[in-house]
């Protein structure tokens, strides 16, 4: 595969790159890793969520905002 940035993007990435001691290409690579593996956690935590709810499982309206004036006007 092959992605194509724009030439003042290219000398951003490298400069990045090479303020971190690695290569372009190795950079982008961790980047998308780490967008997919943060992406798998999201949507699964969202499911997770959706079951819980579909469970029954959740904090009505009034309570949140009891809890979150709690927090702030102790």
């Amino acid at each position: 595969m092959e992605v194509r940035f724009s030439p003042e993007f290219e000398v951003e990435l490298k400069r990045i790159a090479s303020e971190n001691g690695r290569g372009a290409e190795q950079l982008v690579q961790e980047i998308v890793q780490t967008y997919i593996d943060h992406d798998q956690w999201f949507r699964g935590e969202v499911h997770k969520g959706l079951e819980q709810l579909d469970g029954g499982e959740f904090i009505d309206h009034d309570d949140v905002v009891a809890r979150i004036e709690r927090m702030f006007h102790p």
